[in-house]
């Protein structure tokens, strides 16, 4: 069953909706076009805005269900880990769900459809979120429309909202399971990590701007 779990959420996260809208709408390869990012941002920038936004509502949507789906098969009776006080990180149930976040996030990034050339898992990260706790996704995409406003970048909207993440686990939700704030650093940090183009190109004035081509 941990199997099925970890292969089902990985497989869920590499789905490359990016990909095959962009495909689809426009008949162009988004890991040529563009920025060579299989996200919806790069998506906008090739085939449109409506093409855009159906690649985003799909990488939240994969990310949402692949939690959904651990919390499923760790309900079920043949689940073999039950949740004990004293136990670590398999008794917890906790872990099991934030981790098929995390493979959903690593599928997106490293799809094995597309030789493991993907995204940089914001939205299916976003949806992951969404599905541990709806507080922490609503704080997130409060602090990424702020810097959305103020600065216009959707790279460090993107960086600064994951940071986020794991400090809304810890200080806005009572009693957050240890092991989901863990995770969820985990999966910050990785998200935080696939910007790091962006991160130099901020440094060094160069990033493109939300609208600018």
């Amino acid at each position: 069953m941990p199997f099925i779990l970890a292969t089902a959420a990985y497989l869920a996260g590499s789905i490359p909706f990016s990909f095959l809208v962009a495909k689809f709408f426009a008949g162009k390869d988004v890991r040529k076009e563009g920025s060579r990012n299989v996200g919806a941002t790069n998506v906008v920038r090739t085939a449109g805005r409506v093409p855009g936004a159906i690649a985003l509502v799909l990488d939240l949507a994969k990310g949402y269900a692949a939690v959904e789906l651990a919390r499923w098969i760790i309900s079920r009776p043949d689940w073999p880990f039950r949740p004990d006080a004293g136990g670590g990180a398999l008794q917890s149930q906790a872990f099991w769900i934030a981790l098929a976040g995390l493979l959903a996030v690593i599928g997106h990034i490293y799809p094995v459809w597309l030789r493991f050339h993907g995204g940089k898992g914001v939205a299916t990260a976003a949806g992951a979120f969404l599905a541990m706790n709806p507080v922490v996704a609503g704080g997130a995409a409060i602090v990424f429309l702020i810097v959305i406003v103020a600065t216009r970048y959707v790279s460090l909207a993107s960086i600064l909202s994951a940071a986020s993440v794991p400090l809304l686990f810890r200080f806005f939700v009572e009693s957050a399971p240890f092991w989901q704030i863990v995770v969820s650093i985990a999966m910050s940090l990785l998200v935080i990590v696939r910007h790091h183009s962006n991160i130099a190109r901020l440094a060094q004035g160069t990033e493109r701007k939300l609208g600018e081509r």
